[in-house]
């Protein structure tokens, strides 16, 4: 028998990685120093246990196989060790995502200041939801024991069933987008001028969710102030806890009063303050908080997107690529290479991996349907098993790393599909300013759907090799214990068509059209191409140049400056007025004309306006700047004001000096119908 200490060496230096590399990215969006420790440690458990299962399973494969000699086998442990790793990997996920995170985001989110009663708020929080799962467990519990009758196996196999096909459920059809939409964005990002039209096709929407935030956000400061203010009655007895508030807003007085909406958001403070109110309050003004947090970042990551496509897509004309930032990721490089690096080399390379991701999509997809009628067939399989025909299969190093490579692409896929269901998008994940309820959230559907994958890719390889490996004699002979377990293991996972083919031909699209919401946000297209406050890309693009030019929007309540990532690289502008294209195009063309009526200067705009004041003036420049129609001046000999056409019933007399004589010399029919319809004059003017 060969010794596994270079196996175990291997093995804990690989576990070692994964737990640096998590450590890393929770560094990147919580603050560790910040972070209580009976936060961060569930967190931080729930990550590194599923990661590890993407090592485990490859591991169990190479350490069940049929050879008696270990010594050719690539990576494995002794069958005790294996066993005794997906039992601690199993249970502690299973209790960190079914009950441990969901009592920290409520706790976390509860508001109160004192632990009991947040720990009360979420107990209660949860009792309906845990109720629901006890429901549905005490139903399977009857249907075990009439079958098998009452059975310690039985209850545990139940228990692991149903938290295997609630995850398995949401795993397959978040895959199923993912598989599509992952290839997808890779094909796109290798066309700069489309990148940078998506981006512009978000602007709107992303800079109209961050005024919400930012207006909630004040409504909230607004009654804060407002239980400032109170010294007497019930105030009093909060009043260390408004204090507390006070030091969250962190905003003056005459700001969050500066606002109309504001001062009537200040209105809806209670006379009497309880502590169900404040801790409400507290709740909501510090997802607020987060939430402003969260759009602000979404806004300047939109902005420098698009700065840095433009310029990229204006450096074709010279062939030499400067972004203007000290901080750049190759400053070593020449403008020429960089240039040649964003233009040429990094597009090939979104297309080639593209490609690679495709492929590797169509080979899940297709292992996931001919698994059931023909599972020789399985791509995945193929790849994984050297000499699968023959019984004494062997499962080298080459081979785990696949076995790796696929389980972590389909757990890519079904995670990064997260973001895309608008039902999720009060979560959101913020560098180094995640709300703590989101990172609970978050781990807990990692620690969920990693587990169920790794099986179902188990389910990918011939039954002598699944059935041989210790992750099956520990899950999969408890989840096949009934018929109905079987059934749904090997049949439900076809149904990743469904997702498959919704993302692939924009089914989602044809459902908003036809009942009005979203089930997944795709950007594939804008909604509207064209025009101002509907979402185009050309709003975009124009709130983009605003704000790089440091004219952004005041309602926003941020600083004065653009925005200081880009404040080397562009020099700070005088703010100046922003006017649509149309009408910058109409006022050129009325201050350059020669007509006696000539359009008003435009008034500068003071400092604080909101949203209507501003559309008013606007609409009001732009009645200003119209001309009268020729056809409503008044007449030089009979100072009519207006003249009825011929073809009304008038005279037409009247018209006849105005109106040119016509080729023919018919001077009947030689009025300008269509002048009463905006059209060409016969001197060539257009009447608006």
């Amino acid at each position: 028998m060969a010794s596994s200490v270079g196996s175990d060496v291997f093995a804990l230096l690989a576990f070692l990685i994964i737990s640096i590399a998590v450590l890393l990215l929770l560094r990147h969006y919580l603050p560790l120093r910040t972070t209580p420790a009976f936060l961060l440690v569930p967190i931080y458990l729930a990550l590194v246990l599923p990661v590890s299962a993407v090592l485990l399973v490859p591991i169990d494969l190479a350490s069940s196989a049929h050879e008696q000699e270990h010594g050719d086998k690539g990576i494995w442990l002794p069958a005790r060790a294996v066993l005794v790793s997906w039992r601690i990997v199993y249970w502690l996920t299973f209790m960190l995502t079914w009950v441990v995170l969901p009592l920290l985001a409520e706790y976390m989110d509860a508001g109160y200041r004192d632990p009991k009663a947040r720990m009360i708020y979420s107990l209660r929080s949860n009792g309906k939801y845990q109720l629901i799962v006890i429901s549905c467990g005490v139903v399977g519990l009857i249907y075990m024991i009439f079958s098998y009758g009452f059975d310690f196996t039985a209850i545990r196999a139940l228990i692991m069933a149903l938290a295997y096909v609630w995850g398995l459920m949401l795993a397959i059809y978040l895959m199923g987008h993912g598989l599509v939409a992952i290839p997808r964005k890779m094909f796109r990002k290798a066309d700069i001028a489309g990148s940078l039209r998506r981006v512009q096709a978000q602007a709107p929407k992303v800079h109209e969710k961050l005024e919400e935030a930012i207006v909630a956000l004040d409504e909230l400061e607004a009654q804060v102030m407002q239980l400032k203010q109170r010294k007497t009655g019930t105030a009093r007895d909060f009043q260390e806890w408004i204090d507390e508030l006070i030091d969250m807003t962190g905003q003056p007085e005459s700001r969050i009063f500066a606002n109309t909406t504001t001062i009537d958001a200040s209105a809806k403070v209670p006379a009497v303050i309880t502590e169900r109110y404040l801790a409400d309050l507290t709740r909501r003004l510090v997802r607020a908080r987060h939430r402003r947090a969260r759009y602000i970042h979404e806004w300047d990551n939109i902005v420098q997107t698009a700065s840095d496509l433009q310029t990229i897509m204006d450096s074709k004309a010279s062939r030499k690529l400067d972004f203007g930032r000290s901080s750049s990721r190759f400053n070593f490089m020449t403008p020429l290479m960089r240039y040649h690096l964003y233009v040429h080399i990094i597009p090939a390379l979104h297309i080639v991996l593209g490609g690679i991701l495709s492929l590797a999509s169509v080979a899940v997809i297709w292992s996931e349907i001919i698994k059931f009628p023909a599972p020789q067939l399985s791509v995945v399989s193929l790849t994984v098993i050297h000499h699968p025909s023959n019984k004494n299969y062997q499962i080298g190093l080459g081979g785990q790393l696949l076995a790796s490579m696929w389980i972590t692409y389909m757990c890519v896929c079904a995670l990064s599909s997260v973001n895309d269901v608008p039902t999720w998008n009060q979560r959101a994940l913020v560098r180094r300013n995640t709300y703590a309820e989101s990172a609970c959230w978050y781990a807990g559907q990692i620690a969920k759907l990693t587990v169920p994958l790794a099986y179902n890719f188990l389910t990918f390889l011939p039954e002598e090799v699944q059935k041989n490996s210790t992750f099956y004699q520990f899950l999969g002979r408890l989840i096949n214990l009934t018929p109905l377990g079987t059934w749904f293991d090997y049949l439900f996972p076809i149904f990743v068509l469904i997702p498959v083919c919704a993302a692939l031909f924009n089914l989602y699209g044809r459902i908003k059209g036809v009942f009005g919401f979203d089930i997944l946000e795709d950007d594939d297209e804008a909604e509207n191409p064209s025009g101002f406050g509907t979402g185009g890309w050309r709003e975009g693009r124009d709130l983009i140049a605003r704000d790089l030019q440091g004219n952004r929007t005041t309602t926003l309540g941020l600083s004065d400056s653009p925005r200081p990532s880009l404040d080397t690289a562009r020099p700070s502008q005088a703010p100046t007025r922003w006017v649509p294209p149309t009408q910058r195009s109409a006022a050129t063309a009325t201050a350059t004309s020669s007509r006696p009526s000539a359009a008003p200067a435009l008034d500068a705009e003071p400092g604080e306006e909101n949203f209507f004041t501003l559309f008013g003036r606007r609409v009001k420049n732009t009645i200003d700047t119209i001309d009268t129609p020729k056809w409503m001046q008044p007449s030089s000999r009979s100072g009519s004001s207006f003249k009825v056409p011929k073809w009304m019933g008038g005279s037409g007399n009247a018209g006849s000096d105005s109106a040119p004589s016509s080729s023919n010399g018919q001077s009947g029919q030689s009025s300008n119908v269509l002048g009463l319809f905006g059209g060409r004059n016969a001197d060539g003017r257009i009447m608006l």
